[in-house]
């Protein structure tokens, strides 16, 4: 029992506070760490800072010309609920998950109408709403061992008429006389400007904080649980806990596109749920692969999407990392000719688009429109998130929300202990984990001190894990070291003493641990 371990370890009477320290804390304006979404998530302001926007590619050629694939991608499952069915969207989501998880991707048509159009709350209700635009070369980039595809910011500032009458335009300029053409047909003509290349660029207006639900009362669908803007801070939604906003996390962004706009392939941070919303216009193709699927996906795009040059340089090349972002583009065909099972999703407006945890997902516009997106997480969510937390320290990535701490404090709050295993399950395993961890450190002598309630989540300077419950501090240049590091084998250069640092407030933690314990005790007996 943690309880048990902490009894033993002596705190030193000197206590130090938060502000006497260096180490990244993740507060909320933590740019490294929880801070605004546009930071981790789009790949474009990783271009803004001269990085690479695109890998090392390359395809054959032959075989990504002929679009016939685009026929044999399956769609995804369409769900109509109810007005009562559609009440809580967090409980109708768990009672299709078991069937639409499957595909990683499923489309629910609502049954409520937005009484206020995007254009109307954008224009009226939000009075100088203006964005900036990427531009996006219709291209699969060079395929080969020195290809870039670039995504560059734009210089114009845009209302969200101003890009309407820009985005009719260049759907004029590339199918003249063509007022609407069927997904289908728009479909191939994507893949074909992109196989081919030289066609030209397009715009969109990508990660634009806001929402375009309205606020008037008689909005049915904006005073509804299912407005992007509210869903996340649900009852059920494990993102409520969170004591910040996270721009395109906790709070949803507007996504404005024109004809063939583009998002690359791509989970979701820390593999949460995404929702998305289609307020207006044209519809918006969407492909996905599974969240099972997911080591396949990444083996094709390593084998047969980025160059193999790049595999006997001495690097060893993570496919997540270099699909983290978000600028890599290719046909789902590949992913179908080495059987990674890939649905497709129409979307339409009024319709909302959910993807499930560690689904790779990708897509283009039929024209001008907007949709706004949000990310949640229900209790379900956890094992996936301790996977991508695990990635993300092997990786070195940064974080984008503080796990352990959502983790700890969900399952505090714990009400019925026979159900909800996926977070009783994921939060033992953790605090066992730690609790051996506190064993090893006791064994070497470890000198420990409480870290006040207000010290937050640190960032391991090692590995970029959160810390919620405790930490390793060297006492000279005050590195913070998470403990799923061997203390042993990672010496700190200034040779400083360190210090296991234990949230005061753990009693908590420790009375939970303790339930779940004695509750695994007297079922191992009732057998």
């Amino acid at each position: 029992m943690v309880s048990r371990v902490l009894s033993r370890v002596q705190f030193s009477s000197k206590k130090e506070t938060s502000s006497a320290r260096k180490g990244k804390v993740m507060k909320r304006s933590d740019s490294c760490g929880c801070g605004k979404k546009v930071r981790t998530r789009s790949s474009f302001t990783l271009i803004e800072k001269g990085l690479p926007s695109s890998s090392k590619r390359k395809a054959d050629k032959n075989h990504l010309t002929d679009v016939q694939w685009v026929d044999k991608i399956p769609e995804c499952p369409v769900f109509y609920p109810s007005a009562e069915e559609f009440e809580d969207p967090l409980v109708y989501l768990q009672q299709i998950s078991p069937e639409a998880s499957k595909f990683g991707i499923c489309k629910i048509v609502s049954p409520l109408k937005a009484s206020a159009s995007a254009s109307d709350v954008l224009m009226k209700e939000k009075r100088g709403f203006e964005f900036r635009t990427y531009l996006q070369p219709l291209c699969l980039s060079g395929w080969n061992v020195n290809g870039k595809g670039t995504y560059y910011a734009g210089e114009s500032n845009y209302t969200f008429k101003t890009f309407e009458k820009r985005a009719n335009k260049e759907y004029a300029q590339r199918f003249p006389g063509s007022r609407s053409l069927s997904p289908p047909h728009l479909e191939k003509k994507f893949w074909q400007a992109m196989t081919n290349g030289n066609q030209g660029m397009v715009e969109y207006g990508v990660n634009v904080e806001g929402s375009a639900f309205s606020s008037d009362p008689n909005d049915q669908l904006g005073q509804s649980k299912w407005n992007l803007k509210t869903l996340p801070q649900l009852p059920q939604s494990a993102l409520r806990l969170i004591g910040y906003p996270i721009p395109g996390i906790t709070d949803p962004m507007l996504y404005i596109g024109m004809i063939f706009s583009m998002f690359a392939w791509h989970v979701e941070d820390h593999y949460l749920y995404s929702i998305n919303y289609h307020h207006s216009g044209a519809p918006k193709t969407w492909y996905c692969v599974p969240g099972g699927a997911a080591p396949e996906f990444e083996k094709v795009a390593l084998d047969h999407v980025y160059a193999p040059e790049s595999l006997h340089n001495g690097d060893d090349i993570d496919a997540s990392e270099i699909l983290s972002e978000k600028t890599t583009m290719f046909p789902p065909g590949i992913l179908l000719q080495h059987n990674v099972p890939v649905y497709r999703a129409v979307q339409k407006p009024g319709e909302f688009v959910v993807t499930f945890p560690r689904s790779y997902h990708a897509g283009f516009s039929h024209g001008f429109n907007c949709g706004e997106a949000v990310n949640f997480a229900v209790k379900d969510w956890f094992p996936w998130g301790a996977v991508a937390g695990y990635h993300y320290a092997t990786l070195g990535k940064m974080v984008v929300l503080p796990y352990e701490e959502l983790l700890c404090k969900e399952a505090i709050l714990l009400s019925d202990l026979a159900s909800e295993s996926s977070v009783k399950n994921c939060f033992a395993q953790h605090i066992g984990f730690l609790q051996n961890a506190l064993r090893n450190l006791i064994d070497l002598n470890a000198t420990s001190s409480p870290s006040p309630e207000s010290q937050g989540t640190i960032l391991c300077h090692l590995c970029k894990r959160d810390c919620y419950l405790m930490f390793i501090e060297c006492s000279s240049c005050y590195h913070h070291m998470c403990l799923f590091h061997d203390v042993k084998s990672v010496g700190c250069s200034c040779s400083g003493t360190r210090v296991v640092f234990i949230r005061e407030d753990i009693q908590k933690v420790e009375d939970m641990y303790r339930k779940l314990y004695e509750q695994e005790e007297e079922e191992c007996l009732s057998h």
